[in-house]
C-alpha cells in the first residue's frame, strides 16, 4: 500500500542558486540602459533650450572678437605741440627738396651749351676735328680741348660786345657762348639769335657730355630767336615740357637755367616781375615786345636758356638784361621771350 507523502509545516526557502543569475543579469542590464538614455536626455534638453544655446554661443564669439580691443590700452590723443615737434624732427632728419631743386632736375636734361665759333676760331676747331688721333709711330696726338667759355663776350647780343678792330664780324676771341633748350627730341634746339649770329661753326654740348655740330634751320629776328638742328643726337635725349604763359602772373616763382660766363649749367631763382614788357637796345637798333620781366639772376651766357616754372615747365627763353651803366652785369631786371613766340619760330604749336 502506497504511503502518503508527508510535508513539513515549515515554509520552504527559495533556492538562491537559480535566482542569483537573474539578479546579476538585471544588474548588468540596468547600467547599459542608463548609458543609452543619457545622450538622449542631453539632446532633448538642447532642443528645449535651443534659443539660449545660440545666445550663449553668440556671446562667446563676440567676447572672443572684442577681447583684444577690450584689453588694449587706448593712447591719449597727441596735442598740436606734440604733432608740430614730431614734424620738425622728421624734417630735420630728412629735409624735403625745394621746389626750385625739383624744377632744375626736371629741365636739366634738356639744357644745352651753345658755342658759336667765328673766323679763326672756327678754322682751328675744324682743323682739330680733322686731325688724326695718333701719329704713324703710334704716339697719341693730343687734340685741342673744346672751346671753353670766357667771361668777356658770350651770351649778350653783338651790339653789347666789344669786337677787336681786326675782327668786326665776331667777338674778340672768336667765340660766343650761350644756352639752348631742346624742344624736340630729334635734336631741335631753341636759342637766341644773337648767340649764333655770324658764327661760321656752331657746337652744342648736351647734358650727357655729347658734343655735336649744329646748323641754323630757322630764324625769328623780331624775337631774337634761332632754331638749331644738331647733327649728332644722344640716345636718351629729352625734350623740355612747354607751358603757356596765360596763367603766369607777377609774383610767380621762376628759375633761370644756363651757362652764365660759361659756368654751368647754373640755376638762379626769382619771381616774375611783370608781363608784356618792352626792351630796346642802348643803340636803338632793335626793340623787343611782349616780354616777361623777371628778377632771377641772369648774366652773359644765360641768353637762350629756359625760364622755368616750379613745376619744371618752360615758359620763356631768356634773351636780355637791363643795365643803365652798360656793364653787362645783372642788376635785377631780366627779360624772356614768351614760349608762344618761341614755338612759332619753330613752326609748331607750343602745347
Amino acid at each position: 500500500m502506497a504511503r502518503t507523502p508527508l510535508y513539513s509545516p515549515s515554509p520552504q526557502r527559495p533556492r538562491r542558486t537559480a535566482a542569483a543569475p537573474v539578479e546579476m543579469a538585471s544588474a548588468v542590464v540596468e547600467p547599459a540602459a542608463n548609458a543609452a538614455t543619457r545622450p538622449q536626455r542631453w539632446a532633448r534638453a538642447a532642443q528645449r533650450h535651443e534659443r539660449w544655446a545660440w545666445a550663449l554661443a553668440a556671446l562667446l564669439l563676440a567676447m572672443l572678437v572684442a577681447w583684444p580691443s577690450l584689453t588694449a590700452r587706448h593712447a591719449q590723443a597727441l596735442s598740436i605741440e606734440q604733432i608740430d615737434a614730431a614734424l620738425r624732427e622728421s624734417i630735420a632728419k630728412e629735409p624735403l627738396p625745394s621746389a626750385a631743386a625739383a624744377a632744375y632736375e626736371a629741365v636739366l636734361p634738356s639744357v644745352v651749351r651753345v658755342v658759336g665759333l667765328h673766323g679763326k676760331a672756327a678754322l682751328e676747331a675744324a682743323a682739330a676735328a680733322s686731325a688724326p688721333a695718333s701719329a704713324a709711330s703710334g704716339s697719341a696726338q693730343a687734340a685741342p680741348s673744346p672751346p671753353q667759355a670766357k667771361a668777356s663776350p658770350g651770351a649778350m647780343p653783338k651790339r653789347h660786345q666789344h669786337a677787336a678792330p681786326d675782327d668786326e664780324d665776331g667777338p674778340a676771341d672768336g667765340r660766343s657762348v650761350g644756352t639752348g633748350v631742346v624742344i624736340v627730341d630729334k635734336g631741335v634746339i631753341l636759342t637766341n639769335l644773337h648767340v649764333v649770329a655770324g658764327a661760321d661753326r656752331i657746337i652744342v654740348s648736351f647734358f650727357d657730355g655729347t658734343e655735336s655740330e649744329a646748323i641754323v634751320i630757322g630764324r625769328q629776328p623780331q624775337d631774337d630767336l634761332a632754331v638749331l638742328q644738331a647733327k649728332t643726337i644722344p640716345d636718351d635725349l629729352h625734350a623740355a615740357t612747354l607751358r603757356s604763359t596765360s596763367g603766369l602772373a607777377p609774383g610767380d616763382h621762376v628759375l633761370a637755367v644756363g651757362f652764365p660766363f660759361g659756368i654751368g649749367p647754373s640755376a638762379s631763382a626769382g619771381v616774375v616781375s611783370g608781363l608784356k614788357r618792352e626792351f630796346r637796345s642802348p643803340e636803338g637798333h632793335r626793340q623787343l615786345t611782349n616780354l616777361i620781366q623777371f628778377d632771377a639772376a641772369a648774366n652773359p651766357g644765360n641768353s637762350g636758356g629756359p625760364l622755368v616754372t616750379m613745376d619744371g615747365n618752360v615758359v620763356g627763353i631768356v634773351t636780355a638784361i637791363m643795365n643803365p651803366n652798360q656793364q653787362r652785369t645783372f642788376i635785377g631786371i631780366g627779360f624772356a621771350v614768351p614760349i608762344e613766340n618761341a614755338a612759332s619760330a619753330v613752326g609748331m604749336p607750343p602745347f
